[in-house]
């Protein structure tokens, strides 16, 4: 029996891992030995000549600082919000807390296609449109409801006991939240914040439809232009600029992997 799902995870990680393969493979390839019919065969190193031409070519450098801001500004903000909202409802019991929390979670109920043209519109409007504030304030609030919804049931796991001593002890609403809750759910913190961060990291879009200028736009619309006909790459350099731009997230989680480990076990103490 042990041999039967040894075997079966075998097959599960060889299967997950030949993507992996093929992407590397002729992310590796010059862009004159690519063959559409030999893709599974190794031919020649060229893979950083490809990481240049992608950089150059998709002008990624003016768009890493843009989008490492979004990355890092937007999901913050929306894991202080969240905390915020879920010590709200849960530690100070807030009338109608339920309701709010309801109408909170809510925004996660609609697919995002269905608000683009109305944000677009909104955007054009107010001056928002193609500026780096509108995006990191677009991605703060689409991220605000899932930390919202991890950090209450967070919440709902520490001890009421916890909250009624720092209130004896002479603790304000405000210092109680900044030095005992947010401390005590720095691992939920942190697992909210990497998973928030790669989804604005790998977001294409809101960043398509709500910017246009290089300094502005994300890293993932820029990559796009590859493809497209004014873009002219050939595959190799394709693969080899989407090969570069998911490095970040992938130090991140790796340098990460503890926090999110144990943020994963949220409530346990």
């Amino acid at each position: 029996m042990n041999r039967v799902k040894t075997a079966f995870l075998v097959v599960l990680g060889l299967l997950w891992l030949a993507p992996v393969y093929l992407l590397l493979v002729n992310a590796s390839k010059a862009v004159d030995a690519y063959d559409a019919k030999a893709v599974w065969r190794p031919a020649g190193f060229a893979l950083f000549g490809n990481f240049g031409d992608a950089w150059s070519k998709a002008a990624l450098g003016d768009t890493l600082v843009a989008t490492t801001l979004y990355s890092v500004v937007s999901p913050l903000l929306a894991v202080l919000v969240g905390a915020a909202i879920g010590y709200a409802i849960v530690v100070l019991r807030l009338r109608y807390g339920f309701a709010w929390f309801v109408f909170v979670f809510g925004g996660t109920i609609f697919p995002l296609q269905m608000v683009l043209m109305p944000l677009f519109t909104g955007y054009a409007d107010t001056g928002l449109y193609d500026t780096r504030t509108g995006l990191v304030i677009v991605y703060t609030a689409i991220s605000v409801p899932f930390a919202a919804f991890v950090m209450r049931n967070f919440f709902t796991g520490i001890a009421r006991s916890v909250f009624e001593a720092a209130v004896v002890d002479g603790g304000s609403l405000l210092r109680i939240f900044r030095s005992i809750y947010l401390p005590m759910a720095g691992s939920a913190l942190a697992a909210i914040f990497i998973l928030q961060a790669t989804f604005v990291w790998n977001d294409l879009l809101l960043g398509l439809t709500l910017s246009q200028s290089e300094s502005v736009r994300p890293i993932m619309p820029a990559l796009t232009g590859l493809q497209s006909t004014y873009g002219g790459a050939a595959l190799p350099t394709v693969l080899a600029g989407g090969l570069l731009v998911s490095l970040p997230t992938v130090v991140l989680f790796l340098a990460a992997q503890r926090f999110f480990t144990r943020g994963l076990s949220l409530g346990q103490f």
